[in-house]
């Protein structure tokens, strides 16, 4: 009882530290917990468009037998989705520029694609044909899974920028190079409905 007293001063600085310590380490774990989630978001979001890449070889060579003289449009698939897998980006350090070469990329096979849909209405016997139906459903399942991994990667990403910039979090976030996430963004002229023709 004597040491507390005598000590009184250092054992409040000691339960500080303590505190700060403590804080401190469940903070940076918390940071670190939300960091690997946007990265598991981003995996979905990769895994979800790998998917839609790897629907196109199938959907081309069904339309291929089809309408074999539309080789302009099916070599504009094929060369969208050739640079789309190129594109790659590190979640551990994804930038704002990355994130929209990233998104141009799979933009230029939305285009490719939807130009293929197009062109498959000229041919009816080919809008008939139960795989070109089949891959179909799944190409349009597959932009539906796209658009839902999209927004839990923007939801997770949002939570972990507030997170990292909100005090005192911040400057630990800066201490250990914790930094902002990109977002998924809507392309421009995306405020105005498509026309699109079945």
């Amino acid at each position: 009882m004597d040491f507390f007293k005598k000590n009184k001063g250092m054992v409040i600085t000691l339960a500080v530290i303590a505190v700060i310590a403590l804080w401190s380490i469940s903070a940076y774990n918390g940071m670190v917990g939300m960091d690997e989630g946007v990265q598991g978001k981003w995996a979905d979001v990769e895994t979800q468009y790998q998917r839609r890449s790897d629907l196109i070889p199938n959907l081309v060579n069904t339309v291929k037998g089809y309408a074999a003289h539309e080789k302009e449009t099916l070599a504009a698939v094929v060369q969208a989705r050739s640079e789309a897998t190129s594109v790659k980006i590190d979640p551990t350090n994804m930038t704002a520029e990355q994130m929209a070469q990233y998104q141009q990329a799979q933009n230029g096979v939305s285009s490719a694609l939807g130009k293929l849909l197009v062109v498959v209405e000229k041919y009816p016997d080919l809008k008939a044909n139960q795989n070109f139906l089949e891959l179909q459903a799944q190409l349009e399942g597959t932009e539906n899974r796209i658009t839902v991994a999209r927004r839990n990667f923007n939801e997770a990403a949002k939570e972990y920028n507030t997170a990292i910039r909100k005090f005192p979090k911040n400057i630990l976030a800066g201490m250990f190079g914790f930094e902002k996430k990109a977002y998924f963004e809507a392309e421009q002229g995306a405020e105005k409905a498509p026309q699109v023709e079945f």
